[in-house]
């Protein structure tokens, strides 16, 4: 698949761009995105355009990397995001994931992940990801711990967020 940033045994992990808003619109509206992420306002395709041209896209350009499409290698189907986020308030890149509910349990989450870690440790030369997840989200916390997240002693800055943290190992 063309603008592929990586590609894995099952997936194509690349860029996002305004073309993805249909899949954007239904990603960010599904229940379990709104419980665990946030209601990121995202009503229409306009919306869903704004969305990835403020914060994917932007991203991008700005620091270099940001949350990136995950689809299927065999069909093109996006089914997922993963990436890196750099939040204003925390030093560290924060790993960020969410993919549509058929896509859950498959193991999609954990290999599109893998990979973004390898691109943080490898290409970015990060010495330190952290992850910022629900207390309620038994299921991204079972994901980082399979990662080699552990918890931060450092206290996140919404008392509804727990703070986990990645440091790779060296090489």
């Amino acid at each position: 698949m063309n603008g592929a940033l990586v590609t894995t045994e099952r997936l194509t992990i690349r860029k996002l761009t305004p073309a993805d808003a249909p899949f954007i619109l239904r990603l960010v509206n599904d229940p379990d995105f709104l419980r665990y992420i946030g209601d990121r306002g995202v009503r229409t395709l306009e919306d869903a355009e704004a969305y990835l041209r403020n914060g994917p896209i932007a991203s991008y350009e700005r620091n270099g990397h940001g949350l990136w499409g995950v689809a299927l290698t065999a069909t093109g189907e996006l089914m997922g995001m993963s990436g890196l986020l750099k939040r204003e308030e925390y030093a560290d890149v924060d790993i960020g994931y969410a993919f549509l509910p058929e896509f859950r349990g498959g193991g999609y989450a954990f290999e599109s992940g893998s990979a973004v870690l390898r691109i943080a440790a490898e290409v970015l030369a990060l010495r330190k990801v952290i992850a910022l997840v629900s207390p309620a989200n038994a299921a991204s916390i079972g994901l980082l711990i399979k990662f080699g997240f552990t918890r931060s002693a450092m206290e996140a800055e919404d008392s509804n967020t727990v703070l986990y943290e990645w440091v790779p190992s060296p090489p």
